[in-house]
């Protein structure tokens, strides 16, 4: 059995790296004040955060139906035999369902993966199907084994501002005034597909702290008996700059030596609901083995 490989946009995988490395991706749409664009075709970073630090009105959707299927479609004529898809998370978006109904279609040819990931975390799970796909494993067996590791991964990060999530209603207009006045940082944890506050913290260095504390404290425990070749480290962000970027993946490498560290900036659908600024760190189990940085 010949058997590919496709993700979306919100892995961090872009459409180049996809086509590089065998991998199918479907760029994720964004609308912007009442306007349609899709990532990486006519939708940049840097335009969408000049659209955020502008408030304007950003909403991201799920692909459409004709999208999904006409990649689909494309991959078998590529000649493969089956495919694995592999979306973001269920649990944060209704996209994950809507592609399980549509595969019905395909006579399993098609099989729709929900290993509970987004983001850094969903690379991996994305290479690691790639990594199965190669050594010969079909899409079963694949979907199996990435949905057994489902909650094997945990992501945290730290809004810069609390302006976007104010918008889509997680907090109040007052609560944010407040945060805003003490210079309070929420950090969020995501894990198994739910977006939860994890703590708080007075001003962004104390939260990077924070955030750093607990991926030290997951690996000495949840993954005490893995092997550093097979955990995971990602960091994350909306950050606007260069010297930005390379501040806190030097910060996440110098706190991890001795463990792989993957930097990619959050898709454009997972910016437009945290802002510019954001920053974030994770921990999550890969079957590949890792070259230590």
């Amino acid at each position: 059995m010949k058997t590919a490989v496709m993700t979306d946009t919100n892995s961090g995988i872009t459409l180049e790296e996809g086509k590089s490395r065998g991998i199918y991706v479907l760029p994720m749409p964004v609308m912007i004040d009442g306007k349609d664009f899709t990532e990486e075709i006519d939708l940049t970073h840097s335009t969408l955060y000049k659209a955020l630090n502008e408030n304007k009105d950003i909403v991201s959707s799920q692909p459409s139906p004709g999208a999904l299927t006409e990649m689909w479609d494309k991959i078998l004529a590529d000649g493969y035999d089956e495919l694995v898809y592999i979306p973001m998370s269920s649990g944060l978006s209704g996209s994950c369902d809507t592609a399980k109904a549509l595969s019905i279609d395909y006579d399993e040819k098609v099989f729709v993966v929900d290993n509970h990931r987004i983001s850094i975390t969903l690379l991996d799970s994305v290479y690691d199907a790639k990594f199965y796909a190669d050594s010969g494993m079909n899409a079963t067996d694949i979907k199996d084994a990435l949905e057994k590791n489902a909650y094997q991964n945990d992501i945290y990060i730290t809004l810069q501002s609390l302006k976007r999530i104010t918008k889509t209603g997680r907090i109040t207009a007052a609560g944010a005034a407040i945060a805003t006045v003490l210079n309070l940082k929420p950090i969020l944890k995501i894990q198994g597909g739910k977006l939860d506050a994890y703590a708080k913290a007075r001003g962004m260095s104390a939260a990077e702290g924070k955030m750093l504390e607990a991926v030290h404290r997951d690996i000495a425990s949840k993954y005490a008996d893995i092997p550093k070749e097979h955990l995971s480290i990602g960091a994350a962000g909306t950050m606007e700059t260069e010297e930005e970027i390379e501040r806190w993946v030097g910060i996440v490498k110098s706190e991890f030596s001795g463990y792989k560290v993957t930097y990619r900036p959050l898709a454009c659908s997972i910016a437009s609901h945290v802002g510019t600024g954001t920053q974030g760190v994770a921990v999550g189990l890969t079957a590949r083995a890792l070259e230590i940085n």
